[in-house]
């Protein structure tokens, strides 16, 4: 059969016997003398792709990639009824936590071959409300819900991080927030601080609450005293979402100061509002870490670049992104798969952001 060439996606020319026209199964098939339904047996990766011989793959791969063949997705629904699109619902695509996330999300969603949409709700409760039925019209197979609250079930299966969802089945990616608080709470100690204060997360936020209580329960634990007057919370979710976390920080070490100087290091409830709560202390006069000593939580790629450096818990986010696009995947392709909760290690890493309590920190806090 004659063979026009074409530019494939890649800047290289394919050939394409369809005058121009996108590659079909169709014409794949024709190209290779070969049924339609083992080269889409092949290229999905069906259990009957290990029926099929090697050298047919080889030759079904070959041509996939000569003519630059992209798989007709609605082809793919029609054949299949699926859709491998997949959605994730956020407060806020623009914020670091968020963005390293969907980082991962998508880098596992590529590799097998699903697509997604992404809803920016900014905490609208109506967008929260109604953004899962719209998802569901356009055929989505699972969702992912990052720090967005769900209080009923889904027709798919739903997999949480920062869990905030009180619908059932939802398989939720949570960070060990016990064994963070008594890292840090122990690296602290461990310098010489005794007096420390602590920035809350917003009430309503995933993590808030269970970060507040670990950190309670370590102190205690430890001997720590986490007095009332040397803790602060960043407002309200979904209120909060207005501003940034440095910002929330910044106003929250402000009020803290205003309140007491008796406090020598600081546990902030994320990387983003350690690094507002060091600009107020430098603003006030007081350096980071000789005067007042911080920690952050997340590990934020600016966390390292910050000045001082940030000692912080690290979640590895990207990973956990992909673990949740993985979670998902596996609910969506095996029936039954409902794992309730994955839990996920955190990391202490210390940069400049700490060291022991100098004497004159010493003598304010005595």
């Amino acid at each position: 059969m004659g063979k026009r060439s074409i530019e494939s996606a890649n800047g290289r020319t394919a050939r394409n016997g369809n005058n121009g026209e996108r590659v079909t199964l169709k014409f794949l098939a024709n190209h290779l003398e070969l049924s339609p339904t083992t080269i889409s047996v092949v290229i999905s990766d069906s259990p009957l792709a290990a029926t099929i011989a090697q050298k047919t793959k080889d030759r079904i791969w070959e041509a996939v990639r000569e003519f630059n063949y992209r798989p007709n997705v609605f082809a793919r629904y029609l054949h299949g009824k699926r859709t491998f699109c997949v959605a994730v619902l956020v407060p806020d695509i623009g914020d670091e936590f968020s963005a390293s996330l969907i980082s991962g999300i998508e880098k596992e969603l590529a590799e097998r071959g699903y697509f997604y949409f992404v809803v920016s709700h900014r905490g609208a409760p109506e967008l929260i409300e109604n953004s899962p039925d719209t998802l569901l019209d356009r055929g989505v197979e699972g969702m992912i819900f990052i720090n967005t609250p769900l209080k009923r079930s889904l027709s798919v299966p739903v997999v949480a991080v920062s869990d905030i969802t009180e619908a059932p089945d939802v398989s939720s990616i949570v960070i060990d927030n016990a064994r963070a608080a008594t890292l840090a709470l122990k690296h602290l100690l461990k310098l010489g601080h005794k007096t420390i204060a602590v920035l809350r997360g917003p009430r309503g936020n995933g993590d808030s609450g269970d970060r507040w209580e670990s950190l309670q329960k370590a102190a205690s634990e430890l001997g720590i005293v986490l007095a009332p007057k040397l803790t602060r919370e960043l407002g309200k979710y979904p209120e909060c979402n207005n501003t940034s976390m440095s910002d929330l920080g910044y106003q929250a070490a402000k009020e803290l100061l205003q309140a007491s100087h008796e406090f020598t290091a600081l546990v902030a409830f994320n990387d983003g509002s350690a690094i507002g709560a060091i600009r107020a202390f430098r603003d006030a006069g007081l350096a980071v870490p000789d005067e007042i000593s911080v920690v952050g939580f997340d590990d934020i790629e600016q966390a390292a670049f910050n000045i001082p450096r940030l000692t912080t818990i690290r979640q590895p986010l990207a990973n956990m992104g992909e673990l949740a696009a993985r979670t998902l995947i596996k609910r969506i392709e095996q029936a039954g798969e409902k794992p309730r909760e994955i839990l996920v290690e955190p990391k202490l890493v210390v940069r400049e952001s700490t060291a022991p309590p100098s004497a004159k920190q010493r003598v304010r806090t005595s």
